[in-house]
């Protein structure tokens, strides 16, 4: 059975592991340090009851996370947010990352969001499957933007219009 609660500070050792490990073994990130607890525990009080972090649980365990960011801070952007998703790898194909993201989209429209914008690297059709089967729709792609594991990479643009 997995639970979809609000991060808080009882998960962040959680959140950690699950980031260090997208760091270290996928693209779905372009940082390339692994994180400590400390600076994970800024970032997930950097967000707000707008802009949260859920998590997914799975027997007391943290399966996942997910959250809304702002897309930018001009004001002008106010409306339009950024989603991230990354669930541990083995709890992957499971379902938990399609909950998640439906979980962050439903807060975002209830906290007035217009729409999300999601970033996904060139080579990850498991995230572009999730997110097309979730509603956003591609609207282009940055070329060679990142450099990750010795490569260039192209990042595609996916949005969804809540």
């Amino acid at each position: 059975m997995i639970s979809i609660l609000k991060a808080d500070s009882s998960h962040y050792n959680g959140i950690t592991e699950i980031y260090n490990e997208a760091i270290q073994k996928t693209t779905a990130t372009f940082d390339t340090n692994i994180k400590t607890v400390s600076e994970m525990q800024d970032l997930i009080q950097s967000h707000t009851d707008k802009y949260p972090i859920m998590v997914a649980m799975h027997n007391n365990s943290i399966a996942g996370w997910a959250s809304i960011s702002p897309w930018s801070d001009r004001c002008a952007y106010s409306d339009t947010a950024e989603n991230s998703v990354y669930v541990l790898e083995e709890f992957k194909s499971q379902g938990i990352g399609k909950i998640l993201l439906h979980s962050i989209i439903s807060i975002a429209r209830e906290n007035g969001v217009h729409t999300i914008i999601a970033r996904i690297t060139q080579g990850n059709p498991v995230s572009v499957h999730l997110h097309t089967s979730c509603g956003f729709l591609p609207i282009g792609d940055m070329k060679e933007v990142g450099r990750k594991f010795g490569k260039l990479l192209d990042v595609g643009l996916y949005q969804i219009i809540l």
